[in-house]
């Protein structure tokens, strides 16, 4: 358990070193850190952290901090829209919870953010994620998801285990699913984070187990069993 905990920690300390010097708002290293990084596109409901921002700092102040990154086509003006609001209400935060874009989104500083966060959080609107491969590297690296039911996660996730399922799957709604996304953070995410290592370390090394089922080293394992060896 020590061997896990104490890796993460480095990649965390690495992130928050980086974070912190590309911005001024001191991340600490013992708060629970939220990572949301990925092409800004609409459907991904970026904003949705956002929906009631007093009730956010209601559960988040001092508890959570949260780092955004990403990129949107040049010809995207949702997609920038969707930037300029992250940012608008990150800085519309400030002095009650701790929120970050870092800018010039790439592999390097999303490698850096999926190994070094705590959670990853992942808001699409049901069907329109495909996959969601920042999730994939996320839990390889023992992160946590904290997602809605969409692309791999509707298939990876074993909910308070590995991580947690965000919204109804069937019905989905901004203000139920926001309303959601903040029950899960205050009830469960939070005082587990704080409350309960052994049980947060259970769900690293669940969330891990699981990335190896998404790997294209399983799939070609499979291929090769099923397509070539079995007679």
């Amino acid at each position: 358990d020590d061997v896990i905990w104490n890796a993460h920690q480095e990649r965390k300390r690495y992130l928050l070193g980086y974070a912190n010097s590309q911005v001024s708002k001191a991340l600490d290293g013992d708060t629970l850190t939220i990572g949301f990084a990925r092409r800004a596109a609409t459907y991904k409901r970026a904003q949705l952290l956002f929906h009631d921002m007093d009730r956010l700092e209601s559960l988040g102040a001092e508890k959570i901090q949260v780092i955004f990154s990403g990129k949107a086509h040049p010809k995207d003006a949702e997609g920038k829209e969707v930037i300029r609001q992250i940012v608008s209400r990150s800085k519309a935060m400030f002095g009650k919870v701790k929120i970050i874009y870092l800018e010039n989104y790439n592999m390097w500083l999303g490698r850096m953010i999926t190994s070094g966060v705590d959670v990853w959080l992942n808001t699409p609107l049901r069907p329109n994620e495909a996959s969601g491969t920042s999730g994939m590297k996320a839990t390889l690296n023992g992160v946590p998801n904290l997602s809605v039911l969409d692309g791999w996660w509707a298939e990876g996730c074993k909910n308070g285990v590995n991580g947690w399922a965000v919204g109804d799957p069937e019905h989905p709604d901004d203000e139920k699913d926001a309303d959601h996304l903040y029950s899960i953070l205050e009830n469960s995410v939070i005082p587990t984070f704080y409350n309960d290592r052994n049980k947060w370390i259970s769900m690293m090394k669940e969330a891990i187990k699981t990335g190896v089922d998404f790997t294209a080293h399983r799939m070609i394992m499979e291929y090769n069993q099923k397509f070539y060896q079995e007679k």
